[in-house]
């Protein structure tokens, strides 16, 4: 057994210039978001979720961007409905929000 069932992890990477990037998306305001709700749920710890920041996860392209594993599914979000709703389906039931997933095509 894992010490966590889930992990989500959300890119908070900044690039220089006009490259797309999550951090010019809010992606910290996602992360915060998540992570509070997870808590406010009773989600959070041993044996439950944990949400963790990342660097660059290289799928640029369809920013802002978080993947949960163990399942290895990634989304991409527009606001705090969506993660509202990756935390209530995804993290809280097993159930995957089809509606955002990220293309797997879409990459840097």
């Amino acid at each position: 057994m894992s010490y966590y069932e889930r992990h989500i992890f959300f890119c908070l990477n900044e690039r220089q210039g006009d490259e797309a990037c999550c951090a010019r998306h809010d992606a910290k305001g996602a992360f915060d978001h998540c992570k509070a709700r997870v808590k406010a749920e009773g989600l959070a710890g041993p044996g439950k979720v944990r949400v963790n920041k990342a660097g660059c996860l290289d799928r640029c392209a369809g920013a802002p961007v978080a993947v949960v594993y163990p399942e290895g599914t990634w989304y991409t979000f527009v606001d705090r409905s969506d993660i509202d709703e990756i935390v209530e389906s995804h993290l809280k039931r097993g159930e995957v929000v089809e509606r955002l997933l990220l293309p797997p095509d879409v990459g840097r």
